[in-house]
């Protein structure tokens, strides 16, 4: 049962990856490195938006100052996903290991969109999603790759699809769940963060505002949530 309901839950994260990896994959190819790059960069670094970043950062020779630096900037936003998620992981042992590294955007939006049914084993749950999503990720970046050898074509726009796929998971929880107070703060503190820092500075104050901000009004947003539910 827990396989079966980690698998169904994965479909919509498995839609998305497959299409994202071989985005990826494709564009990997195009700057030169081949299928065996893209299977070693989405098993070990398994970072969607900074894998599309880092093949311009190894088609430039980007020194591994800036190369870490960049990794820090594009992926500041999973220190805070961390923090949220230490309660809910801190006995999914010898699962704990493997959540912590795969631990993205899509995964840590399913892992939170509820708790899960009874009969399911929630650490098995949390372990088999991770793994099947990055299994997705992997698939897609290989075929991707391959496809990239054997067809030639104009590659402009795709390196977007990340930033669908992140819209389709707003929207998507945006769905579920009849408090959109969050969504609305992080919206909100993002816009305003783009406005004050530009494009290229506002992710970082954006994460620290709305972690600031949700912890704020925490109380606020729980009671409402409660009041829904007696409803």
């Amino acid at each position: 049962m827990t396989i079966k309901y980690a698998f169904k839950k994965s479909l919509p994260v498995m839609a998305g990856y497959l299409v994202l990896g071989v985005g990826f994959g494709i564009l990997l190819e195009t700057k030169g490195y081949g299928i065996g790059w893209a299977f070693l960069m989405s098993l070990l670094i398994y970072a969607g938006s900074m894998q599309y970043v880092a093949i311009d950062l190894l088609a430039g020779g980007a020194s591994f100052i800036s190369a870490a630096l960049m990794t820090v900037m594009v992926n500041a936003r999973h220190l805070f996903y961390g923090v949220s998620m230490i309660e809910r992981y801190k006995d999914t042992k010898p699962y704990k290991p493997y959540l912590i590294f795969g631990l993205t955007d899509e995964t840590y939006s399913l892992v939170c969109s509820g708790d899960v049914p009874e009969g399911v084993d929630q650490n098995k749950f949390y372990f088999l999603l991770t793994m099947m999503n990055q299994c997705y990720w992997i698939i897609g970046s290989v075929a991707g790759a391959g496809i990239g050898t054997l067809l030639s074509f104009n590659t402009a726009g795709i390196d977007f699809s990340m930033t669908a796929l992140f819209l389709v998971v707003f929207i998507d929880q945006w769905k579920e769940n009849s408090n959109h107070r969050s969504a609305l703060i992080g919206v909100g503190v993002s816009f305003l963060c783009l406005l004050l820092f530009g494009a290229d500075q506002f992710l970082i104050p954006a994460m620290i505002g709305i972690t600031a901000t949700l912890l704020l009004f925490k109380r606020k947003i729980v009671k409402k949530e409660e009041e829904k539910e007696d409803e």
